[in-house]
């Protein structure tokens, strides 16, 4: 009896099926809900789709909170778009900032290089101009003497 599975025949599987089927247990019918009655969350939702809550009197005294409720609604998303525009802008001008950061770098770099000694003196030697080899000597001016009456007019000033 190596394998006693396929020792059973047809007719034996059908009986034990059917024993299986008679031993389960008949299903458990589950009460119906009650048609009458519904939840707060269901009648709320059905008088305002069919639209029977705008004839009711509460309703009506808060139309003037709901408009309120509406207002702000709409200044919150203009506030965002705005909000978002301004992100725009900011970045828009860091951008312009940064660019003209670079150019000014770039500008004064140029301006290091072209106000050098060695720099001037190439671009004024066409001109006839050249670089004096002697230190530049001081020229003293002795006070102009003054008559007693007339003192020195500019130092009182």
């Amino acid at each position: 009896m190596a394998n006693k599975f396929r020792d059973i025949s047809k007719q034996e599987e059908l009986e034990e099926l059917e024993e299986l089927v008679e031993q389960e247990e008949p299903p458990v019918i589950s009460k119906p809900s009650k048609p009458g009655k519904k939840g707060v969350l269901a009648k709320g939702l059905s008088k305002i789709f069919g639209g029977s809550f705008l004839s009711d009197d509460r309703a009506v005294q808060h139309i003037p909170f709901i408009l309120f409720l509406g207002l702000i609604a709409i200044l919150y998303i203009a506030n965002g778009y705005y909000a978002d525009d301004k992100i725009r802008e900011v970045n828009k001008v860091s951008n312009q900032i940064k660019e003209l950061h670079t150019e000014f770098i770039s500008s004064k770099s140029d301006l290091m290089f072209v106000s050098k000694q060695s720099e001037v003196a190439k671009a004024v030697a066409p001109l006839g101009l050249k670089e004096p080899v002697v230190a530049p000597m001081k020229i003293e001016v002795a006070p102009p003497d003054l008559p007693e009456g007339e003192e020195d007019k500019d130092s009182k000033k």
